[in-house]
């Protein structure tokens, strides 16, 4: 059983890694350019054991001729050749190196970006479900840490397995030249080699999925203190969360103290087995020297000598290469991922607004506890729907379907006649407007803020006037640039009702048939909401607005009254009615009343 869960996990390295080096592929002619780089660092490998045979037979006769056979040569002796030659190997390796390290470097930092960015796309079209299912912070990481650690296998590591395969290769070649029966005594320690990289290889990979999940706790605390700090401080949370952070971190550090002792244990162990076979070279060198001259066994000596470096420095691509893996697996996790789904073929231009719902029941993936239940409604162009009910009887569930943001699979939602889940999706979601009750702004201006996505590039005017309608102008033109002024992440320069307004400003200017309001006024004070309701009484006409509201008073001219709980339309109808009914509505309108007063 063991062996085949060694096979399996091996047939899947290898998939990754080919994969892996699949993204390699619009950087092959510097990856050909980086090989012969390397190609011409390793040849001068074996030159410079060679040079040394002809410097120390030289010791003796330093007037000998070093190439007596070839005709324009014959004038350079051993004294002025000898340097001359060590300089020109030198050149020739430098040479090697800056083509090898200069154009793999091209080869990993294209890839890097690529991966970065292939990560981010998916991240833009991942469904909902996914984000809901894991957390920001290991989403990050991935992008930032775990990225490096695949460029790492991707590149680096074939960057020592070339460069250092073929100067082994070349030196073993020149050894076996020189005295093939002495180099094959040196073969024996190879199997033992390749069951110390293969057991440390197992331990590397496990070890560096750990330290990439405890890479992601940090990531993660850190970026909910950074944007929680106010809830932080007010709640005097900083001991617990120091606490967290520094358990996070102290974790991490253990798991990567675990990988260097592994890394610490296995190199020398590899090391203690390379120079055992190097003493037993040695040793048979003196024992079996025959006929050899000095210089032979001092080029020979040196090649073997220049052997165990190039060995080790293999022998420790291993962890590099299992820590790329462990992070590929998790980057291509994420890529495989299938997107929103899509198969909707209809695109239209501009829809009435007709938003009807058949029928529609809903639960979670992953969950048998139904959501939302037989709900049925119909909303005319022009008409105000309200949504009302206690936390958790399903509104903002039945407002994210509509959008598509969540997949319904029992019942229909239709907008014009025309069933949501056959829109083409970024069309769907052009013919609607959505603020919600959390708010979201970017790091740029209020102007960018609130032309932002498709709706960039639209008039400076039109933008004004949209900002007007939300009554957000009024504290606009205080700000030190007016519609210039920068807003900081998720506009933290400004209070919760502005950024509100913004959001609201947003949505005018989008200017959709369909509008859902998500408890949109919930952050504004009384005076400002007012206003808003004002501006929201003109922006309805004409266009078909679902409002989830929580304060009773913003929908009193609602078409239509939905009243849900438990994922349930319990009742309906106008305020009127739904007050003469004395039930559910009369109960939630009298509790506020009598809070309000």
């Amino acid at each position: 059983m063991t062996s085949l869960n060694s096979r399996a996990e091996g047939a899947s390295s290898l998939t990754i890694y080919l994969r892996l080096l699949g993204y390699v592929k619009p950087y092959t002619g510097y990856f050909a350019l980086s090989i012969v780089g390397y190609v011409i660092f390793a040849s001068s490998q074996p030159m410079l054991a060679g040079i040394l045979k002809y410097f120390v037979d030289g010791l003796g006769n330093p007037e000998a001729v070093l190439f007596p056979d070839i005709r324009f040569l014959q004038g350079f002796r051993l004294l002025e050749l000898v340097p001359l030659m060590i300089v020109a190997i030198a050149a020739w390796q430098g040479v090697g190196s800056f083509l090898g390290n200069y154009f793999l470097s091209k080869v990993s930092l294209g890839l890097v970006h690529d991966l970065r960015v292939a990560l981010f796309d998916s991240l833009l079209r991942l469904p909902n479900r996914y984000f809901d299912e894991h957390n920001s912070g290991h989403l990050i990481s991935r992008i930032t840490y775990n990225v490096t650690m695949v460029t790492g296998a991707a590149t680096e590591a074939i960057k020592i397995m070339i460069r250092e395969g073929l100067t082994v290769v070349f030196l073993f070649t020149y050894l076996l030249w020189m005295n093939w029966k002495l180099t094959l005594v040196m073969v024996a320690i190879l199997p033992v080699i390749g069951v110390i990289v293969g057991t440390a290889g197992k331990k590397f990979r496990k070890q560096s999925r750990r330290i990439q999940v405890a890479m992601g706790d940090v990531t993660q605390v850190a970026s909910e203190t950074i944007h929680g700090y106010r809830v932080v401080r007010s709640f005097g949370g900083e001991d617990y969360e120091y606490a967290r952070f520094s358990e996070a971190s102290a974790n991490n550090t253990n798991r990567q103290l675990r990988m260097t002792r592994t890394n610490s244990i296995y190199t020398p162990t590899l090391q203690l087995v390379t120079y055992t076979g190097m003493s037993v070279v040695l040793f048979l060198v003196l024992l079996l020297r025959g006929d050899a001259t000095a210089g032979d066994l001092v080029a020979y000596i040196t090649a073997a000598g220049l052997l165990p470096k190039p060995i080790k420095q293999l022998s420790e691509i291993s962890s590099t290469i299992q820590k790329g893996l462990a992070g590929a697996e998790s980057i291509f996790e994420q890529l495989d991922t299938p997107p929103e789904p899509d198969q909707g073929t209809v695109e239209r231009q501009h829809v009435n607004g007709r938003l009807e719902v058949r029928d529609l029941n809903f639960r979670y993936p992953g969950t048998d506890k139904p959501v939302l239940a037989g709900i049925n409604f119909c909303a005319e162009p022009g008409q105000m729907i309200a949504l009302v009910g206690r936390s958790g009887s399903g509104k903002s569930t039945l407002a994210n379907l509509i959008p598509r943001f969540y997949q319904h699979s029992e019942g229909q939602i239709l907008l014009d006649g025309v069933e949501v889940q056959d829109y083409r999706l970024r069309n769907l979601r052009r013919h609607i407007a959505l603020v919600t009750q959390q708010v979201t702004l970017f790091n740029g201006s209020v102007a960018d803020n609130i032309a932002y996505g498709d709706l960039a590039g639209s008039p400076r005017e039109a933008i004004e006037q949209a900002a007007e309608a939300a009554y957000a102008r009024e504290f606009i033109d205080r700000l030190p640039q007016g519609f210039d002024t920068e807003v900081g992440e998720n506009g933290v320069l400004l209070s919760g009702g502005q950024r509100q307004r913004l959001a609201i400003a947003r949505a005018l200017l989008k200017n959709a048939p369909l509008l859902i309001l998500d408890e949109a006024t919930s952050a504004l004070d009384t005076e400002s909401e007012r206003h808003i309701q004002a501006a929201l009484d003109k922006v309805m006409s004409g266009r078909t607005t679902l409002v989830i509201a929580h304060r009773l008073s913003t929908i009193e001219k609602a078409d239509l009254i939905l009243v849900m709980d438990q994922g349930q339309i319990v009742e309906r109808g106008t305020h009127a009615e739904l007050l003469a009914q004395n039930g559910y509505y009369a109960r939630l309108h009298s509790t506020q009343f009598e809070e309000r007063a």
